[in-house]
């Protein structure tokens, strides 16, 4: 590993930034490390670290090819979630066309490791209503949700580069929450719904559930999927599963909450909710966390195991109280 050269893609991003200080902080003097950044995006963060910064676009396969030139891992953190229905094009540009760009590019400069975020979202959902692993099957409803499409096929990307030489691990953290203080860059909307909610401007949940998990444990998956995850194999990364009621519940119990009574949101409430959120997203071509399928997908009860993620990289994941902490 001495002197091995690394790139992250998305290094601006909430996940990306993690794994780019999780990296210099383990292996400093033992990487190079190389950050690929959009030219509209920020990279205040980056430019004091001892990174290398190009200017590229993962929709760009020529870019890519020359950034990744004698790289010899490659963490594939860029990406866009969005559950409204105006940015289903953008969904498979930038997840899956922009996946299957960095595989070839990998693929073509000899890259020997692609570590690739995913989502619980690319997991498939239990019948029965039992936790659902990495071996699940991906459901039928999955596929008209353009966010867990998008995921999926993302992953077949990388499946399709292993198949062609290519070691390749995918990572599958749950909803993402957490604020590391070192990280300036770590902002997320999860971590703003959670902030409303702990002040009593946000009484409803839905009638759903989860997983969740710590932005700092997502790093870690990512450094351990690196080092002893098996190519071709995903790994959920969930730290608690939980209702929305529980959810809610949990930070009522904080220091300082000014959360009160919640009340379940009420179907009418929820599609107007939604259409508004679909609405505000289009008027401002921005995504909305609310949207008709972000409604329809929390009001299902989802779990999560992640028994191989533990078993075969050795994680272990924060307690939810120390992760909300550090949002509120």
């Amino acid at each position: 590993m001495l002197n091995s050269s690394i790139v992250i893609t998305g290094a601006t991003g909430y996940i990306g930034s993690q794994v780019v200080l999780a990296l210099l902080s383990r292996f400093s003097g033992e990487i190079r490390c190389k950050v690929i950044a959009r030219k509209s995006s920020d990279c205040s963060f980056l430019e004091v670290l001892p990174v290398d910064i190009v200017r590229a676009d993962i929709l760009d396969p020529l870019a890519l090819i020359d950034a990744f030139r004698g790289a010899d891992t490659v963490f594939h953190c860029a990406g866009l979630i969005s559950y409204t229905r105006n940015t289903r094009n953008a969904l498979y540009e930038t997840n899956v066309v922009g996946t299957r760009n960095v595989v070839n590019a990998s693929i073509y400069n000899n890259v020997r490791r692609l570590v690739l975020t995913s989502s619980i979202a690319a997991i498939g959902a239990s019948e029965d209503g039992s936790p659902a692993s990495e071996s699940t099957t991906f459901q039928e409803w999955q596929r008209r949700n353009g966010y867990m499409e998008a995921k999926h096929l993302a992953e077949l990307e990388g499946l399709r580069g292993v198949a062609e030489g290519l070691e390749v691990v995918m990572v599958n953290p749950g909803v993402v929450i957490g604020v590391d203080c070192r990280n300036s860059a770590s902002l997320s909307s999860s971590n703003e719904v959670l902030r409303l909610i702990y002040q009593g401007k946000l009484p409803f949940f839905p009638a759903g559930g989860t997983g969740f998990v710590d932005v700092r444990d997502v790093a870690d998956a990512h450094l351990a999927a690196w080092k002893k995850g098996r190519s071709g194999e995903r790994y959920v990364v969930v730290g608690s599963n939980l209702t929305f009621r529980e959810l809610v519940a949990r930070i009522g119990t904080l220091a300082g909450s000014s959360s009160g009574r919640s009340f379940l949101v009420p179907d009418g409430i929820g599609l107007l909710a939604g259409f508004g959120g679909e609405l505000w997203s289009m008027l401002s071509s921005r995504p909305s966390f609310i949207s008709l399928e972000s409604i329809r997908i929390a009001s299902r009860l989802l779990s999560y195991t992640s028994t191989r993620s533990e078993q075969e990289l050795g994680l272990s994941y924060r307690e939810l109280a120390e992760t909300l902490k550090t949002i509120l």
